[in-house]
């Protein structure tokens, strides 16, 4: 039975890594002693140890170990034998590259669909839907595909961000890249805004934490959800 928490952002503004979720973490791995992490995405630049390390201590702090994928030998055993999985935030271009590059894409998702608990944020949110075609991430490598993990039946926009009306900005907002998304694409797109997660037990998907999300469907006017909604029959 899949079991997968899908977060929108690791980092609220004026809070530290994963604070406002451990809790639900905390619970989701807790027949997990160690944890695989994956940090291809690398936010910032910064290297695989720099981003392992701070992973690391949040997780730290509810008795789990992380260990990095690039600290084995080999990612396709690394994969096959790991308690639990988390892959972190940052450039979802080069994320999807590196899974492709190390030929684990399918084997990532195979373990996940075969129950081992995953936690993905922002670009480890992105791979989870059908395709990462609606990240908001700049193009700084070309992946081989941009299909990904199909563990959810749509697509996510993290971080998604309402128009602000007073803002002078007159390039595209969220919504309108949506659309243009919709234009040659009929999946579905969840935009998850910070705060927001999306938790996945077996073919039940339901929308967590205090804020709704912005639903868009192709042809149709975008919906709102409600925390705690049933995103189960979304395809």
């Amino acid at each position: 039975m899949k079991s997968i928490i899908i977060a929108s952002t690791s980092t609220l503004h004026g809070g530290s890594y994963l604070d406002y979720i451990l809790p639900a973490l905390q619970l989701h791995f807790k027949n997990c002693t160690t944890i695989l992490f994956i940090p291809y995405a690398r936010p910032g630049g910064i290297s695989h140890e720099e981003y392992t390390q701070k992973a690391a201590e949040a997780f730290a702090s509810i008795n789990i170990k992380l260990q990095g994928i690039h600290e084995f030998e080999s990612p396709e055993k690394a994969i096959q034998n790991a308690e639990g999985i988390f892959t972190g935030g940052g450039n979802t271009f080069l994320l999807v590259t590196q899974l492709y590059k190390n030929n684990i894409m399918q084997l990532l998702a195979e373990k996940v669909k075969n129950g081992t608990p995953y936690l993905g944020t922002s670009a480890g949110s992105n791979i989870c839907g059908l395709s990462m075609q609606t990240t908001n991430d700049m193009p700084i490598i070309y992946p081989p595909s941009f299909q990904t993990l199909g563990l959810i039946p749509f697509n996510l926009n993290p971080h998604y961000l309402d128009p602000d009306v007073n803002s002078q900005h007159m390039g595209e907002t969220r919504e309108t890249r949506i659309k243009e998304f919709h234009s040659f694409n009929a999946i579905p797109v969840l935009g998850l805004r910070e705060g927001s997660w999306l938790e996945v037990k077996g073919n039940k998907i339901t929308l967590k934490g205090s804020l709704k999300a912005r639903l868009f469907k192709q042809n149709q006017n975008p919906e709102e959800l409600e925390p705690e909604s049933d995103l189960s029959n979304l395809k």
